[in-house]
């Protein structure tokens, strides 16, 4: 069995749905391409199940590392530089800062079985370490601008 996801168009699971899903078997997910939207991703039931036994497992042992011992966030300082590199952009207080908060996003997304937040929790870090690592785009962000610019129109009225 292939550790590797297959790809077919859409339009294969509509007109051949037998030997389409039949591709299950040889992999744990299929990516179906689509047209006219966002790209699916097929599998089993119980592949999703146990998808998420193992984030959920993961999530919690993290967690409790984290909360256990004095040392363990300092552990966990150490080793986010090899998980995320984008870290090392980050100012000491903000990678600290980083590291609690993904512990307890993990913890309540665990909570709701939704990792939604966790992605976009990532993805604002990430592109908070993207404006640290160009000193003219800190720069321009964080400079007085010493004036108020007045209220933002909403951007429904905007033509």
């Amino acid at each position: 069995m292939s550790a590797e996801n297959a790809a077919v168009n859409f339009s294969e699971l509509v007109n051949k749905n037998k030997q389409t899903l039949a591709r299950l078997k040889e992999s744990p997910r299929l990516l179906l391409h689509r047209r006219d939207g966002e790209d699916l991703v097929l599998t089993t039931a119980a592949r999703a199940e146990q998808d998420q036994t193992v984030v959920s497992a993961a999530t919690r042992m993290l967690a409790a590392m984290a909360r256990r011992e004095p040392g363990s966030m300092e552990l966990l300082l150490d080793i986010l530089p090899e998980a995320f590199p984008w870290v090392r952009f980050l100012p000491e207080p903000d990678v600290h800062a980083f590291a609690v908060e993904l512990v307890d996003t993990m913890r309540a997304a665990d909570s709701i079985g939704n990792s939604a937040s966790v992605a976009q929790m990532l993805t604002a870090w990430q592109h908070t370490a993207e404006v640290h690592s160009d000193p003219v785009l800190l720069a321009a962000l964080t400079r007085d601008h010493g004036t108020d610019y007045g209220p933002v129109p909403n951007p429904g009225d905007i033509p």
